[in-house]
Order: C-alpha cells, then sequence, then structure tokens
C-alpha cells in the first residue's frame, strides 16, 4: 500500500511532466510558425499559459529549450522510418532499406518537419550537436544495411561506410528539398535517383 509521501512524490513528478509536455507543444509550435530566431521565451510561457520561472525550472534558455524540441523531432522522425521500415513486403530486406529511407524524405517535404530539422538546427545547434542527437537513426540505418547484406540482397561492404555515405546523401537531399523552388518537383526527382541507386546496389536477380 503506498503511503502519502509517496502518492505526492507521484503527483509532483506528473505535474512536472505535464509543465515539461505543455513547454515542449508550445515550443515546437513556435519555433515551426516563426522559426528559432523569432521565436522568444515570453511568446513560450505565454503560448503554454504558464510562468517564465516554470520554463528555466526545466530548461536553461531558449537553446536548451530548442534541443529537447529537436530530440522529439529526430525520435518522431526515426519511428516514421522504423514503421516503414517493418511494413515493407520484405522486412530485413535492402528494399526495406529503400522504403524506410523514402518515408523520411517524404516527411521532409512538411514545412514544419523543414523549419525545425533542417533549417534552424544547424545555427541553433550546431552540426557536433545534431549528430550526437542523430545518433539513433544512424545506428538504425547500420542495421538495415547489415540485416541486407547478411540476407545477401546487396553485396558485401563496410556496413560502417555505407551506412555513412548513404545518411549523409539523404540528408543532403532533404536540405536541397526544402530549399526548391518546386518541392515537390524536387523530392519526385531525388526519389527517382534514390531507387535507382538502391537498384544498383543490388545484388543482381533478387
Amino acid at each position: 500500500m503506498p503511503t502519502t509521501r509517496t502518492r505526492t512524490r507521484l503527483t509532483q513528478r506528473e505535474r512536472s511532466d505535464g509543465t515539461i509536455e505543455e513547454l515542449l507543444r508550445a515550443a515546437r509550435t513556435l519555433f515551426a510558425e516563426r522559426g528559432y530566431n523569432a521565436t522568444s521565451l515570453d511568446a513560450v510561457v505565454e503560448a503554454a499559459h504558464l510562468t517564465k520561472g516554470a520554463l528555466y525550472h526545466h530548461f536553461s534558455g531558449k537553446q536548451h529549450l530548442f534541443r529537447a524540441v529537436y530530440e522529439r523531432e529526430q525520435a518522431r522522425l526515426a519511428h516514421i522510418v522504423a514503421e516503414a521500415y517493418l511494413d515493407a513486403a520484405e522486412p530485413d530486406s535492402w528494399e526495406a532499406v529503400y522504403v524506410g529511407a523514402r518515408a523520411f524524405l517524404v516527411e521532409v517535404l512538411a514545412t514544419d518537419v523543414q523549419r525545425i530539422n533542417l533549417l534552424d538546427a544547424p545555427g541553433a545547434l550546431g552540426t557536433e550537436e545534431m549528430r550526437e542527437i542523430n545518433t539513433g537513426c544512424v545506428k538504425m540505418m547500420e542495421e538495415g544495411v547489415r540485416r541486407a547484406t547478411a540476407k545477401g540482397d546487396i553485396a558485401p561492404h563496410s556496413v560502417t561506410s555505407l551506412t555513412h555515405l548513404l545518411y549523409g546523401a539523404l540528408c543532403e537531399t532533404a536540405m536541397v528539398v526544402a530549399r526548391a523552388e518546386d518541392q515537390q518537383k524536387a523530392l519526385d526527382a531525388s526519389l527517382t535517383e534514390l531507387r535507382l541507386l538502391f537498384d544498383a546496389l543490388a545484388v543482381s536477380g533478387r
């Protein structure tokens, strides 16, 4: 039977989690709509119906808050890619890796995703900090390449090297799409080239 003290501690934790959730939700909306530079902490706490003190209790400043939003965005993107990979007709195959990569590029077409993940994150966080946060996505790609190689869908490669080549290409392609005048046209062209690249790496006859 939990004590009153234990129940109070849980309630405080739930209240704290709720405050963080409100701050992150408000911050994501404003970062997506206005951009990092144009979003003030005053605007965030006003949108969240909280005080500046509540914000500083959980975050040291705007960069720290943006990092938390970016981490969530990367987790959400990783989930989308993983779901596409697992839903592919041939799980653990090279085709499944392509389906996951395609899902990532399609998601990039959303303007809120572009603003936070592609346009503002490099300046707000820097490439090294972004790379630190994105290690999960890289590992997911690496595991997909490793499984496809083990199945014989692609010829033996340096899994690590191929992973970073593909991941870097996807990130650069996403940036090109985000900055294109006609984003849908840029995405369609990129997906065509992505298909050709994956087909070229596939073992003939599979």
